[in-house]
């Protein structure tokens, strides 16, 4: 059975990414498919209404209220269909599967769907990506969006406590790109919602955590180290996905604000996270920053090994780099090189590469 599906979103002064996004959702609908776009826009300036109107169903104001969840979930209020999957401007679908899309609807009338979302940003010299998860389909009989800023969906019943399923849908999120003139604008707009929720809520780790998040776009280290910090002071669960990402974030904050040995404290917490590539990197790193070599290069060998990784390249070239770094340190110019050709087209491999082969 084909249910009739509405996708919802909201936008403000987006003209350099609605077009795509927009497009991308079109193009992956079958015909058979009942696909409504309808588009909120909170006050935009430039042409981002006159782009969506080529492509979405409809296009509403609505005042912005400095608060995103009153947008969202007024958006999915003028939707025709109960069934939402909604969006952001600079997410672009790159592939969605409708029939097993159905199929979960009628598996989980009741749950929400989290689909994959290919994060993209510049580290290590390339474009780099990394993969989460988010609640984003529901039916809106059950679900609406609360919280001003970082919006999650919420059971109107039961609140926060809800099943959810892994949806077959798959976008890569463009907004992270860019220079710290372009996104500095969105951390300051972020940062002052969020520290307005601080103060009605000051022992909320997660608050804490989106704040250092913020500071961390812009490579504002120390900013993002002291946030994250206060963070961990609070009892929080290392299964949950946030929190792992932030371990991982506050120790390359550590990394980067000469703080290497306070990092090694995180030996306290290694089994807790250490079921990931990311996580085994990271420890790599800062026995690396210690000049312990010999952890350094038993991390980076477990990492290659991880089948689980979340950052592109942490389970493949991003450890052996650094194994042919410790190498090459010890003077194994052989075998660093054997390793840096390991890495394929990593930049920073190809560097070494050349630098290497101009000493002989």
């Amino acid at each position: 059975m084909n249910y009739p599906i509405s996708v919802c979103m909201i936008a403000k002064n987006e003209e350099k990414h609605i077009g795509k996004c927009l497009a991308a959702i079109r193009s992956h609908a079958p015909e058979s498919a009942e696909l409504e776009i309808v588009v909120v826009d909170t006050g935009s300036t430039d042409r981002t209404k006159e782009i969506a109107g080529r492509y979405a169903d409809q296009v509403l104001d609505f005042m912005w209220v400095d608060d995103f969840s009153a947008a969202r979930n007024h958006a999915v209020s003028q939707a025709s269909h109960d069934h939402i999957l909604s969006l952001d401007c600079d997410e672009i679908i790159v592939s969605i599967d409708f029939n097993q899309l159905y199929d979960m609807i009628e598996r989980y009338p009741e749950a929400v769907g989290r689909i994959a979302l290919d994060n993209h940003y510049f580290s290590n010299q390339i474009d780099t990506v990394y993969q989460d998860r988010l609640g984003r389909f529901f039916h809106r009989g059950f679900f609406c969006f609360a919280s001003p800023i970082h919006e999650q969906l919420v059971h109107k019943q039961t609140g926060s406590h809800y099943e959810s399923y892994d949806a077959p849908i798959l976008a890569d999120h463009v907004g992270y790109l860019g220079s710290i003139e372009a996104l500095r604008p969105k951390v300051e707009r972020n940062n002052a919602l969020l520290f307005r929720e601080l103060e009605k809520d000051k022992k909320n780790p997660y608050l804490y955590f989106q704040i250092g998040q913020s500071y961390n776009m812009i490579y504002d280290y120390e900013n993002s180290y002291q946030y994250y910090k206060e963070a961990l002071n609070y009892d929080i669960d290392p299964d949950e996905e946030w929190v792992q990402m932030m371990i991982i974030a506050y120790t390359n904050a550590l990394l980067h604000t000469g703080r290497e040995s306070e990092a090694l404290q995180l030996e306290a917490v290694y089994d807790a996270f250490s079921g990931t590539a990311d996580f085994l990197c990271i420890m790599g790193q800062v026995y690396l920053a210690n000049k312990q070599y010999v952890k350094a290069m038993m991390e980076f060998v477990k990492a290659i090994h991880c089948p689980a990784a979340r950052e592109h390249g942490t389970n493949s070239f991003i450890p052996t780099y650094n194994i042919g770094l410790i190498n090459e340190m010890m003077g194994d110019i052989p075998t660093a090189l054997m390793h840096y050709r390991n890495c394929g087209d990593f930049p920073m491999a190809l560097k070494k590469i050349a630098e290497l082969n101009c000493k002989d």
